[in-house]
């Protein structure tokens, strides 16, 4: 049985036991850890599945909500899988979790309950005051894997609404964020159906996130995703953040990555402190 995510462990202990040859690039990346030192007082390993993008943001998210986002609070949320399966019958080939082949209604069905456990358990979260209790909310559904992979559907699900919402935007000839043309530049996602039949479906399964997809992620979420990325050290790359231009009322999330692959969590020093 392998942990979602594992206890905190000291993070230039968890450097210095990764990290010990002489080589240039355990070199940066022992700066890179002596950087995020600063800020942070301990790491946590995320389990390295091609899910890990999503475990690391959506821990990081729940572990400090203090309220429900807003675009989880809307009447219509839980109505998405239908409305989108009613315009875009492509949607049909959905590639549900270790489930190919599903019928349409199975389809639209198993993915609102999807976002209505995204939205019972973020609301169930940060309702929590006490942040030791919080915390142990936390660990606790990150080890329910059955509901876990079901956040990750959902999550999913969620970036291809925000990409049908950004392609018809740019479409219709309305301002869209950079990094939409990147998205739909590339030959393997010129539009919202090959997005999800060549990317979307294989995260988890054979790939993880490429970066524009953590832009996406990020608009879905409607969170600023801030990562450390350790390999880019002294760089002015060093310090990433998704969107590059955020809103300024979105929270921010903390990640490190050590390849921009695979995905570890800081634990913040002031709560370190406090507790």
């Amino acid at each position: 049985y392998k942990l979602s995510v594992s206890p905190e462990m000291d993070i230039m202990e968890y450097c210095r036991k990764e990290w010990r040859g002489n080589t240039p690039a355990a070199k940066r990346m022992r700066k890179g850890y002596e950087a995020v030192a600063q800020k942070f007082a301990s790491i946590r390993r995320i389990r390295g599945d091609n899910y890990c993008a999503f475990r690391a943001t959506l821990f990081q998210a729940l572990s400090q909500a203090i309220q429900l986002p807003r675009w989880l609070q809307s009447e219509d949320f839980t109505m998405l899988p239908e409305n989108l399966l009613s315009k875009y019958d492509w949607i049909k080939q959905w590639q549900l979790r270790q489930k190919p082949g599903k019928r349409m209604g199975e389809i639209r069905d198993e993915i609102k309950e999807y976002l209505i456990l995204l939205r019972k358990k973020w609301k169930n979260i940060s309702e929590i005051k006490d942040p030791v209790e919080k915390q142990e909310a936390c660990d606790k559904l990150f080890k329910n894997e059955e509901e876990e992979y079901s956040l990750y559907e959902a999550l999913k699900f969620l970036m291809l609404n925000t990409a049908i919402e950004l392609y018809n935007a740019d479409k219709s000839g309305k301002r869209v964020p950079v990094f939409s043309w990147l998205l739909f530049a590339r030959d393997t996602s010129s539009n919202p159906c090959q997005l999800m039949h060549n990317h979307l479906n294989h995260i988890g399964h054979s790939g993880g996130l490429e970066q524009v997809e953590m832009f996406l992620l990020a608009y879905a979420l409607q969170y600023t995703i801030q990562v450390y990325r350790l390999y880019k050290h002294s760089t002015d790359e060093f310090i990433t953040l998704y969107p590059n231009d955020p809103e300024e009322d979105w929270p921010v999330v903390t990640l490190i990555t050590e390849d921009d692959r695979h995905y570890n969590i800081p634990v913040r020093m002031c709560q370190e402190t406090m507790l």
